[in-house]
């Protein structure tokens, strides 16, 4: 399969997961009656995970490779342990579709600045006026599933 046709396949999929992943944990969660320990169970799941991808599939660079980098470039684990907590603790009580809908409008929100001004070292992708409208009509199409 051709990345261009398997990159936009694996990212749907990506995006499947992630309403499967919120209701799975959000379930743990309050089962266990523990939002946090569920984060971390689901944490410890996904490194194992990552480790055997990268000795199966993508062995090569040494731990070495993991300093000199600037602090702030380890942020983004910051932000997946506050998704993980606030998922997994807001949508038993919230639904899972009304908070991955927020979640969703925050991501059009964020990747809308962050492809505008190159952000992160990230590709700069002007948002053009077409692009702008379909932002929005992504946004609107989510306020009308939540009104709905």
């Amino acid at each position: 399969m051709s990345d261009t046709l398997r990159d936009p396949v694996v990212m749907l999929l990506a995006g499947i997961g992630i309403p499967v992943f919120a209701a799975l944990n959000a379930q743990l969660g309050a089962r266990i009656g523990s939002p946090a320990l569920a984060g971390m169970v689901f944490t410890l799941v996904a490194f194992a995970t990552i480790c055997l991808y990268r000795l199966a599939v993508a062995p090569g660079t040494g731990l070495a490779a993991l300093g000199g980098h600037p602090a702030h470039l380890y942020f983004a684990g910051v932000l997946f342990a506050f998704y993980i907590l606030s998922i997994t603790t807001i949508a038993p009580r919230f639904g899972v579709g009304n908070a991955v809908f927020f979640v969703l409008l925050g991501q059009i929100l964020s990747a809308g600045l962050i492809d505008q001004f190159g952000l992160f070292g990230a590709v700069r992708v002007p948002i053009s006026a077409l692009r702008g409208l379909g932002m929005a009509m992504m946004a609107g199409g989510l306020y009308l599933i939540q009104r709905g």
